[in-house]
Order: C-alpha cells, then structure tokens, then sequence
C-alpha cells in the first residue's frame, strides 16, 4: 500500500490500538530486555511502538511500502520510543542472519508475493532455538465470522461496511489454508511449527 489508501489503513487500524497493545504485553512476556524483535511489514508500526515502550528492547520493523515506513517513523518520534523502521521486502531481508531472537508478522503474510521465499528468510534471520509468530487470517473464515469480527472494532458505519467488503472480496482469496501454511512451512526447515486456529484466523508458532 502506498499513498491515501496505506493513509486510510493506517487510520482505520489506528482504532484497534488496543489489539496491538495486547500483542505488544504477550511478546513482552516471551522476551528479555535487550533482545532484538523484528516485526516483518508492520505498516504503521503499532505493534513495534507499543513493543518499544513496554521495556528496553531493540525494535526493528521492515516494510515494502515507503508509506508506512515514513508513518511509523513519525510514529515512533511521537511516541518518544526508538524503533528502527527500514524500507525492504520480506523476501530478500537486508539483514545478516542469526540477528534476531523473536520475529512477529501480523495480518501481512497472504500478501508476500514469495511466501516461502519470506518464510526462508524469517527463519535466517531467526537466531538459533529462538521464535517466530505469524498471525493472519484463515481461508475457510466464515462470513459470519468476519462480521463479528469486524463489528467488534469499533468502526464508524462506513469503515465497518467497507472493511467488510475488502475481507469478503480481497483477503480471503489471498488468504491460506492449514494445509497450504504446512506445505509452505515444511519447505522453510524451522527445528519447530505449531499452528493455531485463533478466532478468523491462525496464530503460527515457530522455532528456528
């Protein structure tokens, strides 16, 4: 996404701050001060903020988009946190490997043009016996499911109905299957995976 339409993004996600908080105090719980976190296509960079201001982590957050990328840096001076934001894709990483000792993509994953490409990476960057998490939506997610799902986040009328639409439209037919994920996982040669069905979508667990 680049110009008004990563703007409305950033905008319409700004709302749901709430869930990246959650995200932010469960990672939190998982690391020690000092570890370096990457979060793969942060977009507005909630996550890697609110990561940043809960402890004395080195954050870094990587994004195809020049958009997001100059967002979240605004962001980060705003928030008077230190969160090194960088212009790059999530198949040809510019990072040596074994940097990082955990690795977040949320809500980004379908939209890799190379996934198993981005997932080779993940894990190079990935130090040895450390994690990764993938968050994102599941194929078979039902329209009901979406419906509640969306109407929890307090969107205005016109938002909720086209957010709606995009998941209806856009997301799922770019969205994978369990079995897909496994196929594309087991190319990708983590030590571990574990995947997780969590509400419309998956929370993917791995170990490098």
């Amino acid at each position: 996404m680049e110009g008004m339409v990563a703007k409305w993004y950033a905008a319409n996600t700004g709302k749901t701050r709430d869930e990246f908080v959650k995200l932010a105090q469960r990672v939190a719980g998982l690391i020690a001060p000092g570890n370096a976190v990457l979060e793969v296509a942060p977009g507005p960079g909630y996550f890697s903020i609110a990561l940043a201001k809960l402890g004395d982590y080195l954050v870094t957050g990587l994004d195809i988009s020049h958009t997001f990328v100059e967002i979240a840096r605004r962001g980060a001076a705003e928030g008077g946190v230190r969160v090194e934001f960088e212009q790059g894709s999530a198949s040809r990483m510019p990072f040596a490997g074994d940097r990082f000792d955990f690795l977040v993509c949320r809500a980004a994953f379908k939209n890799f043009g190379e996934p198993v490409r981005a997932l080779q990476e993940m894990r190079r960057v990935l130090k040895p016996g450390r994690r990764g998490l993938i968050i994102d939506l599941r194929k078979d997610a039902s329209r009901e499911d979406i419906d509640r799902s969306v109407n929890a986040m307090g969107l205005s009328v016109v938002n909720r109905f086209v957010t709606k639409q995009i998941f209806r439209h856009f997301l799922l037919r770019t969205a994978y299957t369990k079995e897909q994920f496994r196929a594309m996982l087991g190319r990708a040669n983590f030590a571990t995976v574990e995947i997780r069905e969590v509400d419309i979508g998956f929370e993917i667990w791995l170990t490098k």
